[in-house]
């Protein structure tokens, strides 16, 4: 056999492997996980934790209002097991478009404001790294 004819399945091998990795990377990250129980949202302005709310034990949907150092306003609605920025005076308003978050995936962010809203799970040590504006 030559060394040619060696190199072609070796090759196919690795490429199928990468792919076969890739594929389950994605579903990994895609396919929703057992639910998440026990969440905790935790609101940054400019970096500093201003509200930590456990979303398990939120029975009534409420809202307040978070207000900036140069008075932009952002209002937030907690519902029982999620939690969302309804209205913002940024030019964008994707923090809005974001809607309700109810897992941990992603956060809800208004960068012209300099609010984030991340979920946690309570059994997670508050002194891990949090998020801050430069960050995203």
């Amino acid at each position: 056999m030559k060394a040619k004819d060696r190199t072609v399945p070796a090759a196919l091998l690795i490429g199928a492997a990468l792919i076969l990795l890739t594929v389950l990377s994605l579903l990994y990250i895609l396919l929703p996980k057992s639910p998440d129980a026990g969440l905790i949202a935790d609101i940054y302005q400019s970096g500093e934790l201003i509200a930590s709310i456990p979303l398990d034990e939120v029975r009534e949907t409420y809202r307040f209002t978070v207000t900036g150092d140069e008075g932009h306003v952002n209002e937030i609605e907690v519902r029982p097991g999620s939690i969302g920025i309804i209205s913002a005076d940024c030019p964008d308003k994707l923090c809005v478009r974001q809607g309700f978050i109810s897992n941990s995936r992603l956060p809800v962010t208004c960068l012209p404001n300099r609010v984030v809203i991340r979920l946690r799970p309570q059994e997670e040590d508050k002194n891990t790294i949090s998020p801050d504006i430069i960050s995203y």
